[in-house]
């Protein structure tokens, strides 16, 4: 018996969510309904995050113990034969019969994707927003360098724990143009690098950020619900099909 770290993608339109839930599709199930094909007979699976309805992930880390006595390759390949054409695993590796990818981890790091046209595009509706007009760059990365550092962020989320924390260090806060050579902010992205998230607290930050390059909003507003714990919760978010959770760090 081994524990194994599987690197993990999925498209989560279809899901809700990760976690399992009765009644409803999760990737989590669908995960352990593949394991089971071949002989693991666990309880449940380790994930290093619970993605939400729609989000998707291109490198979520999953652990599991599972009696294996053939080449890794062949594990990879099982686990692959057997899941929806809508999840893969990516790579499979034998873990610290300790490991847990959620508690193990240092950082996640996220993507959030706009597209800035004013006409709906199908083909770009189920991996991103679709906002207009299109927000004002520059104002979005002044916005966006309040967020570096160690922060309150109870204005943007709850913990996922009753009574935990809503502390989090920030070590990435950026916005790219994904096409410099082209129109201006005609496709974005917002990465974002932590220790640790708080339940949709990316999306809110999104949602106030595209708020301010719209003119909504001052860039220093993002300040000012850090530094005012007690402020009331951003009242919007955006929508969870331009999330993808990108990666998950472990010390080596």
């Amino acid at each position: 018996m081994a524990r194994y770290q599987v690197i993990l993608a999925y498209d989560g339109t279809a899901y809700h969510g990760f976690q399992r839930q009765a009644l409803k599709l999760t990737v989590q199930a669908v995960v352990e309904q593949a394991l089971r094909k071949f002989g693991w007979q666990g309880g449940s699976i380790q994930a290093a995050g619970r993605t939400d309805t729609g989000v998707h992930a291109a490198g979520q880390v999953i652990a599991f113990d599972l009696e294996w006595k053939h080449p890794l390759q062949d594990l990879l390949a099982a686990l692959n034969a057997n899941l929806p054409a809508d999840v893969a695993a990516r790579s499979v590796s034998v873990a610290d019969e300790k490991f847990h990818p959620r508690y193990y981890a240092i950082a996640r790091l996220y993507r959030y994707r706009i597209y800035c046209q004013p006409a709906r595009d199908p083909l770009l509706d189920r991996y991103a927003w679709q906002v207009w007009p299109a927000p004002a760059l520059e104002a979005m990365r002044a916005a966006a360098e309040f967020l570096i550092g160690e922060h309150d962020f109870a204005a943007f989320g709850n913990p996922p724990r009753k009574g935990g924390s809503t502390i989090r260090t920030v070590t990435v806060a950026r916005w790219r143009n994904l096409q410099p050579g082209g129109p201006e902010d005609q496709a974005l992205d917002f990465e974002i690098a932590a220790n640790g998230f708080l339940n949709r607290m990316v999306r809110r930050l999104v949602y106030l950020q595209v708020n301010v390059g719209q003119g909504g909003q001052r860039p220093e507003v993002v300040s000012e619900y850090l530094e005012s714990p007690a402020h009331k919760m951003v009242d919007g978010q955006a929508p969870p099909q331009g999330l993808t959770l990108l990666e998950v760090s472990y010390r080596r």
